[in-house]
């Protein structure tokens, strides 16, 4: 069955058209990704922005063409925390589904984890590998889904993401170290409240989504242009994510633009969403995570085709 899924997210609003077979395997035919900023202002206002709201629905006309191109039998848009938290949220939703043809929904947490752990583990044989954490730093939200070989055990969605803690934290470019220590405990904090502590302890091994996790794995790799294949499955260590961090907090938004591996328009958000990482991954106790292309796109793609 040929599938189409936007995931309308606060940084970033994602595009993946794939046939998806009867045992659940999935071919991707296309992939996109346009960061949006859809969660622009909305921890100060409460509201979707006009402008953010026009950029997504720019991405949309794209992918609408995108998708009628490749004859998809069905298309499902989901919405996720910064739809959630914005007052004007409905609205916003009715327009996705109106005026772009999309079968759109704005998810519960509990729908996100669930997706994004079955997208994260869909190729992984989770039978020796214990109790595993998928990572899904976004941008108005974190999301933790604890689970092993029979499935979610544990979740929680945090307030803490790229775009909303830098917008309550950073205000130099670049930012001063006072800015990312106050990041840094407020996540800690969010972190080690949201998950217990034995739920943490239990933790063997983690898996890290999304685009702070992939842009680290293509920075350290100095890939331009970025490829996927090389991304998917890369050891990021809690010491890389350290150097990184060095390295990227003293360049100035134009100079981090210009760093293989990281897209133009994620420059203002890596610095944070490094921070955040880093937080994650000591939460858990964990030295490494490996890093997937595999998240909520996949995951929604075989439950709309009947394989989730």
């Amino acid at each position: 069955m040929r599938v189409a899924v936007v995931d309308i997210g606060t940084n970033s609003t994602r595009l993946l058209v794939a046939d998806v077979t009867g045992d659940g395997g999935v071919t991707e035919l296309e992939r996109r990704s346009t960061v949006t900023r859809l969660g622009q202002g909305v921890d100060a206002t409460g509201a979707l922005a006009p402008e953010a709201m026009d950029r997504v629905f720019g991405a949309l006309e794209e992918y609408r063409g995108l998708i009628d191109a490749h004859g998809t039998q069905a298309t499902t848009a989901v919405l996720t925390s910064a739809v959630r938290d914005a007052s004007n949220g409905p609205e916003f939703m009715r327009r996705v589904r109106d005026d772009h043809g999309l079968d759109a929904r704005t998810i519960p947490g509990e729908e996100e984890a669930r997706l994004t752990y079955l997208g994260a583990t869909s190729e992984r044989d989770l039978g020796d590998e214990g109790t595993v954490v998928v990572i899904d730093i976004g941008g108005g939200s974190t999301e933790f889904v604890v689970g092993d070989a029979g499935g979610v055990r544990y979740f929680a969605s945090t307030q803490a993401g790229v775009v909303r803690q830098s917008e309550r934290h950073i205000r130099h470019d670049p930012p001063r170290p006072d800015e990312l220590a106050d990041i840094a405990d407020e996540a800690r904090g969010v972190f080690t409240a949201a998950i217990p502590a034995d739920v943490r302890r239990s933790v063997t091994g983690g898996i890290a989504v999304a685009g702070t996790a992939t842009s680290l794995a293509a920075i350290a790799q100095d890939l331009e242009p970025y490829d996927p294949e090389r991304v998917h499955g890369f050891r990021l260590s809690e010491s890389l994510c350290e150097l990184l961090l060095a390295r990227l907090a003293q360049l100035d938004d134009s100079e981090r633009r210009e760093v293989a591996g990281l897209h133009p328009d994620r420059a203002p958000t890596i610095v944070p969403g490094i921070v955040l990482l880093r937080e994650a991954m000591e939460a858990f106790g964990l030295d490494a995570v490996t890093v997937s292309e595999h998240d909520i796109l996949r995951g929604a793609a075989l439950e709309r085709a009947g394989r989730g």
